[in-house]
């Protein structure tokens, strides 16, 4: 299959997939397709710093890549397929994104229900492993590793200065929405 950039069609998330809209941030080149080099360069656009976005560059496309390319052998360029991101996704999560990559409302709104004890709309960091720790599948090593490694980074970019995780901020990273905002506000850091 040829990339959308070779056709010269650019790649445009479904509108209803938030996992699609999530992932497509990263493609930094919208070909649909997200190398580790776009993640670095996704990583750097929202704060992140030289390890952090070289180790998520690594660890997110290593783990992701063969499974969003069915059928396909393996590629040593660990590329990550958008459309298909759905059959990447994780045990040990939070059930926001149905298998299909759409979000569940209820699911986000749970989250909230059950875990934010301290304040309405909002996770602590004791909050946050609170709802870790409850999504941890019992057999689901990797699952509960990546759900850990994404809300930690998550907590660490985000909370504010109280140390709180606000629900608007959790709602605009299941759609995407978060990198654009942290990409224009590190950008305005950088070039005030």
């Amino acid at each position: 299959m040829a990339s959308s950039e070779s056709t010269g069609v650019k790649f445009e998330p479904e509108e209803d997939n938030f996992l699609q809209r999530h992932v497509a941030f990263f493609d930094r080149n919208k070909d649909g397709i997200v190398y580790p080099s776009e993640t670095f360069q996704g990583f750097r656009a929202i704060g992140c710093g030289y390890l952090l976005s070289a180790f998520a560059s690594l660890f997110i496309n290593m783990g992701l890549s063969s499974k969003t390319r069915p059928g396909k052998g393996f590629s040593l360029s660990f590329p990550i397929e958008v459309k298909n991101i759905h059959l990447a996704k994780h045990g040990s999560d939070s059930g926001v994104y149905d298998k299909d990559g759409r979000f569940v409302g209820s699911k986000f709104e749970e989250i909230f229900a059950k875990h934010s004890h301290t304040h309405p709309d909002a996770l602590t960091g004791k909050e946050l492993q609170e709802l870790l720790d409850s999504n941890k599948e019992a057999s689901d090593r990797k699952g509960a590793i990546a759900a850990y490694t994404e809300w930690k980074i998550l907590h660490y970019l985000c909370k504010d200065k109280n140390g709180l995780l606000h629900k608007d901020t959790v709602r605009a990273v299941y759609d995407g929405s978060l990198f654009e905002k942290l990409e224009k506000q590190t950008a305005a850091k950088k070039h005030p």
